[in-house]
């Protein structure tokens, strides 16, 4: 099997990908990777805490390697580079990660990546939302809902299991996978996990993320973010 670095989110595509990967045995997966903001000590966008993320990397038997990024010292760029020079040096050509069909985000990790030579590999690519979250459903992989952008789903969604029937549920608008960003979960059981994974959501607290978007202007995005004990 060839060695390989998993990029981890901690959400259910993540979970999904590598759950696929692992049955399929062609890749040794020798690390997971997972970019974390220097202030906060937690996941981009998905806002789980490193202790968390690393409790899942413990269940799931694969040890996880911290990005940690800052605005005024490490870019999402810099950190990569230095990943991606960490694990070349240990055999590795190929980074896999779990997105699903938005192609500007696959294009922008080929552009980074291979002339660094890295492979980018997706295994739950160009399959709809609908093919992935009846994948997911069907893996046992459990989920709970901890982010949803505040104009498209409120607070009461915060802390429930990704269930046939809550995505059956959502507002016709709404992707299945939430791959515009509608909402973020973190897993815990099933799937690559050995363990059941144990924490507590405490209700929900408003966030908000200024982004800078294509044209150089800067934008706000409001949030509701669980609120996460262990």
């Amino acid at each position: 099997m060839k060695n390989a670095v998993f990029n981890w989110s901690g959400g259910k595509d993540s979970a999904l990908a590598l759950h696929k990967i692992l049955l399929q045995k062609e890749y040794n997966i020798i690390s997971l990777l997972t970019t974390i903001d220097e202030e906060t000590q937690t996941s981009s966008i998905h806002s789980i805490p490193l202790k968390l993320l690393e409790k899942q990397a413990q269940s799931i038997g694969i040890p996880i390697y911290p990005v940690v990024l800052s605005k005024n010292k490490i870019t999402f760029e810099q950190g990569m580079l230095e990943a991606v020079n960490h694990f070349k040096k240990l055999g590795v050509n190929d980074f896999i990660f779990g997105d699903i069909f938005l192609a500007d985000v696959k294009s922008y990790r080929e552009n980074k990546l291979n002339p660094l030579g890295i492979n980018v590999i997706e295994p739950l690519w160009n399959k709809t939302s609908q093919e992935i979250i009846n994948e997911f459903l069907q893996s046992g992989i459990k989920a709970k809902i901890i982010v949803t952008q505040a104009d498209k789903l409120n607070e009461t969604y915060i802390g429930k299991n990704l269930t046939k029937n809550l995505i059956q549920a959502l507002p016709a608008e709404i992707d299945p996978c939430g791959e515009n960003g509608e909402y973020h979960t973190f897993t815990y059981h099933g799937g690559p996990f050995k363990t059941k994974v144990n924490f507590e959501i405490n209700g929900a607290a408003p966030v908000t993320y200024d982004f800078k978007m294509d044209d150089g202007t800067t934008k706000s995005f409001k949030y509701w973010q669980a609120k996460i004990s262990f």
